[in-house]
């Protein structure tokens, strides 16, 4: 019968790519006349037998591939045997396995997947062990990651086991609808809640999906309930989703769940008062944040070697990730792309360069990549479709229209269309499988314009211009417009307002001005916030770190940045499975204790707190 766990691979058949050959004797595989004389049984001094069906085959070739048939060859046991009889798995896989020893290649398909894996593993031929790793690995699908997860548990591949195992953390929401998410044992299950990788929209999803995996069989798992509860971070949610939606249901009436509820409101009013603090506490713990901004700083004193900084949303609070960057410049634009995140060109003194950089985030290693066509300084980079656009800017003479575009996998790159005017310290962004630019300076004057590129047709259009010319400013796509925050206008006059382009109907409206005037800072969207980081503040660079709400029209004060950075660049980087690297310790954030308080002796408060939650939704 047909795994459920494979029903949902969209691959029909794919051929394994070839292992590079190794051992004594790695050159007979490259002869195909070799091959073709093995496989039709000439030149063979044993036997294998897989229930009736023979195979003939040559011993030194199946020792060469795996270390497992070497005892079994050996001519101090078997020095007259010529039959050689293997159990446990089928003629089919075993033919397989014996085409890989001598071509290596092997035909995986969604149906034999597993069988082949097994086989592979249980006679330790460890290249076609990594290549089904590798089909499993690309038919990660929220159907399917669970029970690929589960299946690394009988064989061991720990590189298959993390990547799946990420995958259902990072898409958590999609995978709980699905049937597999039903069959999580108790252990799986509280393993994965219990997780800070885990990633959701709301931590109130926990418990949803608790509620879900209860009563897909309610009488058996019910008992399981202060287990998995324990692993709901209760008070990240509100007090009223706890009052309205937690306390409400019957699982929780028990005393253990209730001691939770009373620690988990407690934890929520202590963090009201203290806004600024994360707790460590197992019910408030925060999780790993799906996406941390990153900000570059580039050297602005002849002494400073700049660096990369991280600020991690969850807790409000930056962390330093590299003391140097590649290369010791400023003016510099960044772009996150394929786990990387790439510096693009930039000034050393007054020297411009065409050089870009990239750091593996990985690794935290620097590696230099092809260049630029032209050198530019004060450019403006953003990503689309897999290539980074690398536009306009200023080469050490002039201003430039130009522009170009790399993709990584080729290490190129390519001219595009210029654009209808040139602009320097200009800034753009992505939207719609478009980009878009706005102001910057022409070696004239600042701008006002602003105009879009279409990848497609190759063509730049002019748009409608700008309510406030900007230079040094940032431009970023938010729920489905862009945005133009802050710049200068002149050496003295430095913007705090903002404004915002609707492509719908071409036309830009104001919105509400940051607290702080600043030009030349980093701009990045984290959790549907727009944040403005550092930049220069009249004659000085600042710390200071906002984000807007949209929900609110509103600028918020946030964490500042650790030391006055202007000249950097900001990029969100996301998808990375070691993104603990990048965020703060969780152990590192203080722990509470708790007074020792039931939920009885507050019964007539709880329900006061209800009754006005209820009349204030009714009104």
């Amino acid at each position: 019968m047909k795994s459920a766990r494979m029903q949902h691979c969209t691959c029909q058949v794919r051929k394994i790519p070839k292992f590079k050959p190794s051992g004594l004797h790695a050159s007979y595989r490259t002869s195909s006349r070799f091959t073709e004389l093995c496989l039709q049984g000439q030149y063979c001094d044993a036997v294998v037998r897989v229930e009736d069906v023979d195979y003939k085959i040559h011993k030194f070739v199946l020792c060469d591939s795996s270390p497992y048939f070497s005892p079994f060859f050996s001519p101090r046991w078997n020095a007259d045997t010529m039959v050689f009889d293997i159990h446990g798995l089928s003629p089919d896989i075993m033919q397989l396995i014996i085409e890989f020893a001598y071509s290596g290649s092997v035909l995986v398909t969604k149906d034999n997947a597993e069988e082949v894996t097994l086989a592979a593993d249980m006679l330790n031929v460890q290249g076609v062990v990594q290549a089904c790793s590798n089909f499993f690995g690309e038919q990660l699908c929220p159907e399917n990651c669970i029970g690929i997860w589960q299946f690394t548990h009988f064989f061991f591949h720990p590189d298959l086991q993390r990547k799946a195992c990420h995958y259902i953390t990072e898409h958590f929401d999609e995978v709980v609808p699905c049937e597999e998410f039903l069959q999580l044992s108790l252990q799986e299950l509280a393993d994965i809640l219990g997780r800070d990788e885990l990633n959701m929209r709301n931590e109130s999803n926990v418990f949803e999906a608790i509620l879900r995996w209860i009563s897909h069989k309610h009488e058996e798992r019910e008992k399981h309930m202060t287990v998995l509860f324990s692993k709901f971070r209760m008070a990240l949610t509100s007090t009223a989703y706890i009052y309205m939606d937690v306390m409400t249901n019957e699982l929780v009436k028990n005393t253990e769940c209730q001691k939770m509820i009373s620690d988990a409101l407690q934890l929520i009013q202590y963090m009201k008062e203290e806004p600024s603090c994360a707790l460590r506490n197992p019910l408030a713990r925060p999780r790993l944040p799906s996406a941390i901004l990153l900000a570059i700083v580039g050297c602005t004193h002849k002494n400073q070697s700049g660096g990369i900084v991280a600020y991690d949303a969850g807790v409000d609070r930056w962390i330093k990730v590299a003391n140097t960057l590649g290369h010791p410049w400023k003016s510099h634009s960044t772009a996150f792309l394929g786990g990387n995140v790439y510096t693009v060109g930039g000034f050393e003194g007054l020297l411009c360069h065409n050089t870009v950089t990239r750091f593996n985030l990985s690794t935290r290693t620097w590696h230099e990549v092809a260049p630029m066509y032209h050198r530019r300084g004060d450019l403006s980079a953003t990503v689309l479709n897999g290539y980074i656009y690398a536009i306009g800017g200023f080469d050490g003479l002039i201003k430039l229209s130009s522009a170009e575009r790399y993709r990584p996998i080729d290490d190129e790159w390519e001219g595009i269309a210029p654009m209808c005017q040139p602009r320097s310290q200009a800034s753009c962004t992505t939207l719609h499988n478009k980009i878009y630019i706005c102001g910057g300076y022409d070696g004239r004057e600042i701008l006002q314009t602003a105009e879009c590129y279409n990848p497609e047709t190759n063509q730049w259009i002019m748009i409608a211009p700008m309510i406030q010319r900007r230079c040094g400013h940032g431009v970023i796509a938010h729920a489905g417009c862009v945005y133009a925050v802050g710049g200068h206008v002149d050496y003295y006059t430095f913007l705090s307002s903002a404004e915002f382009y609707d492509p719908k109907d071409n036309r830009w409206q104001l919105l509400s001005s940051m607290w702080t005037i600043r030009s030349s800072f980093g701009l990045g969207v984290i959790n549907e916030r727009i944040y403005a980081v550092g930049g220069r503040s009249l004659l000085r660079s600042t710390r200071r770190v906002e984000y807007y709400d949209r929900t609110v029209d509103q600028w918020i004060q946030a964490c500042n940045i650790e030391k006055p950075s202007s000249k950097l660049s900001c990029c969100v980087v996301s998808g990375i499975p070691n993104m603990a690297e990048y965020a703060v310790p969780r152990d590192s954030l203080p722990f509470v204790l708790l007074e020792e308080r039931t939920l009885a002796s507050r019964d007539s408060d709880f329900r006061v707190t209800i009754a006005s939650l209820f009349c204030q939704s009714s009104t």
